[in-house]
């Protein structure tokens, strides 16, 4: 498949986490988009060019390609990647760790000594590659919010942010942290919880693919179809600005014969509106299959987002609600504490929610949303308001 390139914003986010004058940036960059928006196609095939050519080293960690990992061995194991790549840094840290004598290639070292719990602290590391190679380090982390989700997890984060103060200050080089996630709830646990290592860090919302892109998509269409940005403009917003079902709006006017030049659009516009009712039929397929107080929690959730606190008496009272009048289940299921705690357990595990180490909660992905919406699952009764203001939620550990 053809990639669409983001040349001008990559420029513009390399410049910004580079630059030393701007202090923002040494504390990390944290963009949020949603899935399946083309965010790491452009970190892989723009981002991450421009930074190279402009003389970084950078290093790559994909904690949801390796989900099954635990997100602080997906992202240590990245850093001794890079390491090894470098014999004089590979020298420095055997000298760190007590070597005397070296073998050039780490035969005389193993890079399991770098990182948690290791010989070599994961700063220390960072810290010779940066004076080695006399260079910025730029450490990306795509869907970073994983990295809540085990506490070896958490504790890598830490060590990165005594990382970024070391190699920030003094004779080093550098270190930048960019890290993504596919929702802003769940980032924004990094950022904005005063007990996480990268608080305060700046948050922004990564663009979606617009005009350009669509004009890109006109050119790759057969010119006979005569598509126009106006026509498609539309079409993508329907379609949640998925590039892949825009491909699949090209690949439909491959493969078929029957559209006329007036009608391609109409080709585009059924092949999503296809993907998205299916979408929306398979997840409330599985939303029918969950208990009912599973379906209000999920429900309730969904609507509430960064208000929703899941034990407080009122939000029970609004499960109730839910159940009761919206549904019209008089169902004698208990609703309390215990009950509501296996019920987040059991959305988690049927990959509705996640949820860190420390309990909070937030969708999986902002897909499941959509389609409770579109599926008329969002009512005011689930919208009811359970609290004043939007602070942080409270966690299954803070009512124990």
């Amino acid at each position: 498949m053809e990639i669409f390139h983001r040349t001008s914003l990559a420029e513009e986010l390399a410049t910004f986490v580079l630059d030393d004058r701007l202090a923002p940036a040494s504390s990390g960059l944290f963009l949020s988009a949603r899935r399946r928006t083309g965010k790491s196609t452009f970190l892989r095939y723009d981002l991450e060019p421009e930074l190279l050519r402009r003389d970084a080293i950078v290093i790559y960690a994909d904690l949801w390609k390796e989900r099954a990992k635990d997100p602080a061995l997906v992202i240590t194991q990245a850093i001794r990647a890079e390491l090894e790549r470098h014999d004089g840094v590979v020298v420095r840290l055997a000298r760190l760790s007590g070597l005397e004598r070296v073998a050039v290639g780490g035969l005389a070292f193993s890079m399991d000594r770098v990182g948690l719990g290791g010989d070599v602290f994961l700063a220390d590391a960072l810290a010779a590659l940066s004076d080695e190679t006399r260079r910025m380090i730029v450490l990306i982390i795509d869907e970073a919010h994983h990295a809540q989700a085990t506490p070896q997890g958490i504790d890598v984060m830490y060590a990165l942010k005594a990382a970024r103060d070391q190699l920030n200050m003094g004779p080093h080089h550098g270190l930048r942290i960019v890290a993504t996630g596919s929702s802003r709830d769940k980032l924004a646990v990094l950022v904005d919880w005063k007990d996480q290592a990268f608080f305060c860090a700046p948050m922004q919302e990564f663009p979606p693919l617009g005009v350009d892109y669509l004009d890109w998509i006109c050119g790759l269409a057969p010119a006979s179809a005569a598509l126009t940005v106006d026509g498609l403009a539309p079409i993508f917003e329907r379609a949640g600005h998925r590039p892949e079902w825009m491909h699949a709006g090209l690949m439909a006017l491959e493969r078929r014969k029957d559209w006329t030049p007036g009608h391609a659009h109409e080709v585009f516009a059924q092949v999503v509106e296809a993907r998205a009712r299916a979408r929306v039929h398979n997840l409330l397929g599985q939303v029918g299959l969950l208990s009912p107080l599973e379906s209000a929690v999920l429900r309730v959730m969904a609507a509430q987002g960064q208000n929703f606190v899941p034990f407080w008496t009122r939000t029970m009272e609004t499960y109730r609600m839910v159940i009761e009048v919206d549904d019209g289940n008089a169902s004698a299921e208990a609703i309390d504490l215990a009950s509501v705690r296996q019920a987040l357990e059991t959305l988690k595990d049927k990959g509705f929610l996640w949820r860190s180490v420390h309990g909070s909660y937030a969708l999986e992905e902002f897909g499941i949303k959509e389609a409770l919406e579109e599926g008329g699952l969002l009512t005011e009764s689930t919208r009811r308001v359970t609290r004043m203001g939007r602070q942080p939620a409270l966690s299954a550990g803070a009512i124990e």
